[in-house]
């Protein structure tokens, strides 16, 4: 399932880097800033649970979902750091990813 996600979010970027915007025109504006920039990074603020899963090194689904619910309990995340504070995410994680996670 990861592999077929992510082979969608690389298809999206190629077609939204040369131009050809149909796809994501299709997508919810909120799902298109979650999922893709020019760089693949992902916004852990708008992110849902299988975009965190897939773009995220050490984050499967239950901490996708774990992400999810500790964004809803105690608002957005202000930086990657603030990962920390959900279970079963450390600093390794997050230093793992710092190039990919955006909070804006």
């Amino acid at each position: 399932m990861k592999l077929k996600h992510t082979a969608g979010v690389l298809a999206l970027a190629l077609f939204t880097l040369s131009g050809t915007s149909a796809i994501a025109a299709e997508m919810p504006v909120a799902q298109q800033e979650a999922s893709v920039t020019s760089e693949l990074t992902v916004n852990i603020n708008t992110a849902d649970e299988e975009t965190l899963a897939d773009l995220l090194n050490g984050i499967g689904e239950a901490r996708a979902r774990a992400i999810i619910e500790y964004r809803e309990a105690n608002g957005p995340f202000r930086s990657a750091a603030d990962l920390e504070a959900v279970s079963g995410v450390g600093e390794r994680i997050v230093e793992r990813n710092l190039a990919v996670i955006r909070v804006q």
